[in-house]
């Protein structure tokens, strides 16, 4: 079962949001040595078309990254959005680890 975080994206900043991942025994899952992905989007509902995609990257054994840069969150419309988290291991099975509220907050500085 995925983990609940909410996250906080400034719009027109560059945006970094790390998380270990663990097995249901709150053991650390080694995402190297098991040749694990990552892919990560955002919409603004659950039922939206449109996406954002996350920059995803694994180091650390189990710590996966989320990132946005500078230019994508300038574009993104302050609110609230849902995003999650899944990592595909090498035989494909699909596990979505985290998911939660993304909040845009409006940029003033431009």
């Amino acid at each position: 079962m995925a983990s609940r975080t909410d996250i906080t994206v400034d719009q027109g900043s560059t945006f970094s949001f790390a998380f270990n991942v663990n097995d249901d025994s709150n053991v650390p899952i080694d995402l190297v040595a098991g040749s694990y992905t990552s892919r990560a989007q955002m919409r603004r509902y659950y039922t939206s078309t449109n996406s954002v995609a996350f920059t995803t990257g694994i180091s650390n054994t189990n710590l996966v990254t989320l990132s946005l840069d500078a230019n994508t969150t300038a574009n993104l419309i302050s609110g609230r959005y849902v995003y999650d988290c899944e990592i595909i291991d090498s035989s494909n099975n699909v596990t979505r680890v985290i998911e939660g509220v993304a909040t845009v907050t409006p940029e003033v500085t431009r």
